[in-house]
């Protein structure tokens, strides 16, 4: 019995749906090559320190990347500067204020190509309760059957409330950040 044209139609239109769903998974992020860092200077001298705790929610499709969404979430209390007593200092109301806004987050608004591998990426940044527009540059790359996102993102602390009081001097911490960030993520 030979199936009719609108039964092979129907079943075409379920697999390509199926296909189309299946390409606009969300990523899976591999964590462990995976990173997040803040690089500023306290005292005139270039301080780099890790997130230890964040999630990158990525739906990409390399051949279609304007349909690409990402949002990224960090626990600002694993801000980790190498010594205790520093990530606690971080985490008080001054600094983060980790207690009232433990998350810090970036959510896409649009994602663009921007030459071979490279994409330009905007959306709104949230720390410490104030959300800004930003936009940066971003390379994507296949690597071992996943993609890595990498970019720099530059932002100014005191515009994010991100040092209060007697830590506005920005002689002491500068206001300029740049916010660094590899992620590696696959199906």
């Amino acid at each position: 019995m030979k199936p009719s044209p609108t039964l092979t139609a129907a079943l075409s239109a379920t697999l390509l749906g199926a296909a189309l769903i299946a390409n606009a998974a969300p990523l899976k992020t591999d964590a462990a090559h995976s990173t997040v860092s803040a690089v500023f200077k306290q005292m005139d001298v270039p301080v780099e320190s890790n997130f230890k705790r964040f999630t990158a929610q990525i739906d990409y499709d390399a051949a279609h990347p304007e349909k690409a969404t990402a949002r990224v979430d960090i626990d600002t209390a694993s801000f980790d500067m190498g010594q205790a007593d520093y990530n606690k200092e971080i985490a008080k109301k001054e600094w983060f204020n980790s207690a009232q806004f433990p998350k810090a987050s970036f959510v896409s608004s649009s994602i663009k190509p921007a030459g071979a591998g490279k994409l330009a990426v905007a959306g709104k940044l949230t720390i410490k309760g104030k959300t800004l527009d930003v936009s940066f540059p971003l390379t994507v790359k296949p690597q071992g059957g996943k993609q890595v996102f990498e970019g720099q993102l530059p932002i100014k602390r005191l515009a994010f409330n991100v040092g209060e009081g007697e830590w506005q001097d920005t002689s002491m911490v500068a206001d300029e950040v740049l916010i660094k960030f590899r992620v590696a993520a696959g199906q």
